[in-house]
């Protein structure tokens, strides 16, 4: 059944049919049917609408914090000046974009991945649209964009802070933290392999998108 959803739900959404909100919507209303089916009670209905309205609220706290955040970098013009400062050092533009990924895989180390770009995003993003790497300002945003989700997960899953290694660690009863982060480590490995790939060669960022839209 969850498969069912997962291909009725992206197919939708690549067909056409409907929205990704609305595909949202209609994988929650069939995994419902779903849990009934299968004799979902009335207490585990309220429970896990309680959880809902839990992660719904911190969410909506973290976008309106992220909101007064950058109502102030837009009166500071912080972003502008330290995109200015950054245009006039000697360095390439493809050095400062290690850098600034760099800064992203300590910081998703310590934070969760949607405050964190809330938070950094305004910041960063006017810094890589003024430097030149042979692509469109469109083309630029959007692998910049796939480079930098990709980043903030692996600082997810980076020792010795990586916070969802600890949540695997406490599902997995039994076994060491050591064992876990070293269970991790091949992942990191074809993570930064992967990472270093699409920095190199953005067309097998831009590509699938590409082909997509045309």
């Amino acid at each position: 059944p969850a498969l069912v959803i997962f291909v009725v739900v992206i197919g939708g959404i690549y067909a056409g049919v409907f929205t990704p909100t609305e595909a949202a919507a209609f994988g929650v209303v069939g995994t419902g049917i779903i849990a009934v089916a299968h004799g979902m009670r009335v207490k585990g209905f309220v429970d896990s609408m309680a959880g809902t309205a839990v992660s719904s609220g911190m969410i909506f706290m973290i976008l309106i914090g992220a909101d007064m955040f950058n109502a102030f970098l837009a009166a500071s013009q912080v972003p502008q000046s330290l995109a200015a400062y950054m245009g006039g050092l000697d360095l390439s533009p493809m050095l400062i974009l290690v850098c600034i990924l760099l800064m992203y895989l300590v910081l998703g180390c310590l934070m969760d991945s949607l405050s964190m770009i809330l938070l950094t995003i305004p910041i960063f993003f006017p810094i890589i649209m003024t430097l030149d790497f042979g692509l469109s300002p469109e083309d630029t945003a959007i692998w910049f964009g796939i480079n930098t989700l990709i980043v903030v997960e692996v600082g997810l899953i980076t020792p010795p802070i990586g916070m969802n290694v600890f949540v695997i660690n406490k599902l997995a009863r039994g076994v060491p933290m050591s064992d876990t982060f070293h269970g991790v480590v091949p992942f990191l490995v074809s993570d930064f392999l992967r990472v270093a790939i699409l920095i190199a060669f953005p067309a097998l960022t831009l590509g699938l998108m590409r082909i997509v839209w045309q």
